[in-house]
């Protein structure tokens, strides 16, 4: 075996290439970042987030409230509210209907909020798709 005293150079890979050449018109780069990076998803993701949080802690809400006041105030749920009712069999019977407003809930911030963002984005990315076809 030899000895090479040269020092070793390290490769360096050559620069990228600038998006589209100076003076050509062919290749025109793109107006706007690809949809993968661009923020919309994140507002998507945040805007569904935030609808499943409200619905959920209507419905868990109200539970939990019921089981605390079952647990930590049995005076309040034994005595009777209307018609000679328990107070705690008519709460029990309201979870009903706080369950139905969850699901509204849930479903107007569907409508108004996360499908005109997902509808937005399904447009841009179809128009991506169209863009990088015609290439």
């Amino acid at each position: 075996m030899t000895y090479d005293p040269s020092p070793s150079y390290r490769h360096h890979p050559p620069p990228p290439p600038p998006p589209y050449a100076p003076g050509s018109r062919s290749h025109r780069a793109p107006r706007r970042d690809p949809l993968g990076h661009h923020s919309d998803l994140r507002i998507l993701r945040g805007a569904y987030r935030r609808q499943r949080r409200t619905a959920t802690l209507t419905a868990l809400g109200y539970f939990t409230l019921f089981l605390l006041l079952s647990a930590y105030a049995p005076g309040l749920m034994t005595g009777t509210a209307v018609a000679g009712l328990p107070t705690g069999l008519l709460l029990a019977l309201a979870q009903l209907p706080v369950t139905w407003l969850a699901i509204a809930l849930y479903e107007y911030t569907a409508r108004h909020r996360v499908d005109p963002l997902a509808d937005r984005i399904r447009k841009e990315a179809e128009l991506d798709a169209r863009r990088g076809a015609g290439r």
